[in-house]
C-alpha cells in the first residue's frame, strides 16, 4: 500500500504540474477524485466499449458508466467522444491521462511484485496472445508444462486470428509473424518454422500420382481468403504453387487442417501441426517448402518485470529446444 500511495501523490504532482484540463481557468478538483476510477477508464480506454470494460471488471455497464461519468466530473473536463460505430473515442486530454496512468500502471505492478514476493516463489500472472496454430499447438503444451516449473504464475493463452494489440494490454507477450514496426517495444527472433505441402493417404492413393509440380495442375487446394488474412505471410499459396486452384478457402489454418482431413483437398500447413498426425503425407518434400518466422514482442515498460521475463526466457528456451521440430526435422516435441 505504501508504494501505491506513493504513486498516487506523484501522480498527483504531475496532473497538478500538467492539469488535464480543456475549461480555461477551470481548477482540478482532487478532492472529488476517486481513484478506483481510474481503473474504469483504463479498461473503458483500452476497449472503446463500457460493455466490454464491465465484462473484464466483472460489474454492469451502468457501473462503468457511472464510475467513468465521476472521473470526468471530477477532472473538469471530456475524456471520452461517444460514437455510435466507434464505440468510447478518447479526446485529446483522455489520450494524455491515458499516458499517465498506463505508466503508473506499470510502476505498481513493478513495485508490487518486487515487495510481495521477496523471499516467496513469484506469484504473478501473465496473458500470450499468439497466432493461433502455434498457439494451439505449441504454445498450449508448453505453457502447461511451464506451470510444472512456476506453479505460482497464471497464464492466459489467446490464440487469435489477428494481429495482438500490446499497446491495449490485450496480452502482455505476444508472438507474431511480423516485426513490431511502430511504439516502444523490445522484441526478438522467437524461431523459424517450415509449412510443407501435405495430403491425407486416401487423397493419394485416389488421384494420379504426384512427381512434380506440373502434376498439381487439376488438384484442389484448402488455402486462405486472400483479402481476409491478416499478414501478407500467410499469403504463401500463389507463391509455392503457381497457378494453384483454391476451391475451400478459410481465415483460420487450423480448419483448413481438418479440411484437408476429409481426403478431398491439398493443403500447405506448419510441420509442427502435422508431425504429429499420421494420417497427413507430404506432398513433394523438399521442393514446396515454405520457411517463415515467429517473433517474441512486448511492451519496453514490462520487460523488466521478472513474471514478463519468466515467461520470455522459457519460451525462447522451449523454441530453441524444439528447432529440428518446428523446421519439420524431427518427429516429436521435446
Amino acid at each position: 500500500m505504501l508504494c501505491k500511495s506513493y504513486v498516487m501523490q506523484k501522480s498527483i504532482m504531475t496532473l497538478e504540474k500538467h492539469p488535464i484540463d480543456m475549461q480555461k481557468n477551470a481548477k482540478l478538483d482532487l478532492a472529488r477524485l476517486n481513484w478506483d476510477d481510474l481503473r474504469y477508464f483504463l479498461e473503458v480506454a483500452r476497449t472503446q466499449r463500457a460493455s466490454s470494460a464491465a465484462k473484464r471488471l466483472g460489474v454492469d455497464y451502468t457501473t462503468v458508466a457511472r464510475r467513468v461519468r465521476a472521473l470526468k466530473d471530477a477532472l473538469g473536463t471530456l475524456l471520452f467522444d461517444k460514437s455510435r460505430s466507434g464505440g468510447f473515442l478518447l479526446t485529446a486530454e483522455g489520450q494524455r491521462l491515458l499516458a499517465f496512468l498506463d505508466s503508473m500502471e506499470t510502476t505498481v505492478q513493478e513495485a508490487t511484485e518486487q515487495i510481495a514476493n521477496t523471499g516467496h516463489a513469484l506469484s504473478s500472472h501473465v496473458r500470450v496472445g499468439s497466432t493461433e496454430s502455434f498457439g494451439c499447438f505449441f504454445l498450449a503444451p508448453q505453457l502447461a508444462r511451464f506451470q510444472d516449473a512456476h506453479p505460482n504464475i497464471s497464464v492466459d493463452l489467446l490464440p487469435v486470428q489477428h494481429f495482438v494489440l500490446l499497446s491495449k494490454r490485450e496480452a502482455d507477450i505476444a508472438v507474431t509473424l511480423e516485426r513490431p514496426e511502430q511504439g516502444q517495444y523490445v522484441y526478438t527472433k522467437l524461431c523459424d518454422y517450415r509449412l510443407q505441402l501435405y495430403a491425407t493417404r486416401e487423397y493419394l492413393e485416389s488421384h494420379a500420382p504426384i512427381r512434380s509440380k506440373d502434376d498439381l495442375r487439376g488438384h484442389r487446394f484448402a488455402s486462405y481468403i486472400d483479402d481476409l488474412a491478416f499478414s501478407y505471410e500467410l499469403l504463401y499459396l500463389d507463391r509455392a504453387v503457381p497457378g494453384a486452384v483454391s476451391t475451400w478457402r478459410s481465415t483460420n489454418v487450423i480448419a483448413q487442417y481438418f479440411a484437408a482431413l476429409q481426403g478431398r483437398a491439398l493443403a500447405i500447413l506448419p510441420c509442427f501441426m502435422t508431425s504429429l498426425d499420421p494420417r497427413f503425407m507430404p506432398v513433394l518434400p523438399g521442393e514446396i517448402v515454405v520457411t517463415r518466422a515467429f517473433f517474441l514482442s512486448c511492451r519496453e515498460d514490462l520487460r523488466k518485470l521478472r513474471r514478463i521475463t519468466t515467461v520470455w526466457d522459457y519460451l525462447r528456451t522451449a523454441a530453441e529446444a524444439n528447432r529440428r521440430f518446428l523446421l519439420g526435422d524431427a518427429p516429436a516435441m521435446e
